[in-house]
C-alpha cells in the first residue's frame, strides 16, 4: 500500500495492461484523474489488477483506512469504460465498488444502519455536486459467533457495501473521476467510523458512526 498520506504509491503503471495507443483518450484522462486525486490522510491506496470481461477497458484501485497498524476499513473501486455505451449504465463510464469494515456490537445493533450506509455514498456524491445516474447496490451485515476453542472471542459483525453508479460525463466526455474518488474515500472513512471532512461534513441525511480506534481484538 501507499504511505498513509492520501496519495498513490509510485509505480502505478498502464491502463488495463494494454498499450497506451490502444486505449481511448477519454479513458486515459479518466484514469489520470484518479491518479492525480489528493485524498485525506490515513488512506492507503494502490492500483490493482482489474476484473476481466466487465467492460472493454477497466482500471481498479484498492484502499484501506489505517490507524497505526490497524485497518479500520478496506475496499476496491473499479472504473469501467465502454466507448460504445452500455444500456444498463446509460453512459460510457461506470464506477463499481466494494467496501468492508468490522463493526462494534452496539453499531451492528442499529436497525437503520443499512439505510445510513447507503446514504453515506449518495450524500458524499451530492455534497460535491457530482452528477450521477443509475445507482444500485446492496448493504450486507454478516455476524460471526465463536465456539469451542474460540469461545472467548466476542461476536463480530462485518458490514459490506457493494454499489455501482454512472458518473456523468463532463468536458471532453470525461467524468470528474478525482471528485468521485474523493467521495468514495469519504464513504470508506465513514464506514471506518471517522468523522466526515470537507464538503461532506454536515451534509443532509448523512450520519456518522461513533469514532473508534480499530477493530476489536479478542
Amino acid at each position: 500500500m501507499a504511505a498513509a498520506q492520501g496519495r498513490f504509491s509510485d509505480g502505478a503503471d498502464g491502463v488495463d495492461g494494454a498499450k497506451e495507443s490502444s486505449v481511448p483518450l477519454p479513458f486515459r484522462r479518466a484514469v489520470d484523474g484518479l491518479r492525480k486525486a489528493r485524498l485525506r490522510p490515513g488512506i492507503e491506496i494502490d492500483p490493482t489488477k482489474p476484473p476481466q470481461r466487465l467492460a472493454p477497458h477497466a482500471y481498479a484501485l484498492e484502499a484501506a483506512v489505517v490507524d497505526g497498524e490497524d485497518d479500520l476499513a478496506d475496499g476496491r473501486l473499479i472504473l469501467l469504460h465502454d466507448p460504445s455505451g452500455h444500456e444498463a449504465w446509460q453512459g460510457t463510464f461506470r464506477l463499481v465498488t466494494l467496501v468492508r469494515a468490522e463493526l462494534e456490537p452496539e453499531m451492528a445493533a442499529d436497525p437503520l444502519l443499512p439505510e445510513v450506509c447507503w446514504s453515506w455514498l449518495t450524500g458524499a456524491l451530492e455534497a460535491r455536486g457530482l452528477a450521477y445516474g443509475e445507482p444500485s447496490g446492496t448493504v450486507t451485515m454478516a455476524s460471526s459467533h465463536y465456539f469451542g476453542g474460540l469461545g472467548e472471542r466476542r461476536p463480530a459483525t462485518q458490514i459490506e457495501i457493494r454499489a455501482s453508479w454512472t458518473p456523468r460525463e463532463g468536458t471532453g466526455g470525461v467524468p470528474d473521476t478525482s471528485a468521485h474518488l474523493a467521495a468514495w474515500c469519504e464513504l470508506l472513512c465513514q464506514v471506518a467510523g471517522l468523522p466526515p471532512l470537507g464538503p461532506a461534513e454536515g451534509a443532509p441525511g448523512v450520519v456518522s458512526l461513533p469514532q473508534r480506534r480499530g477493530p476489536h481484538h479478542p
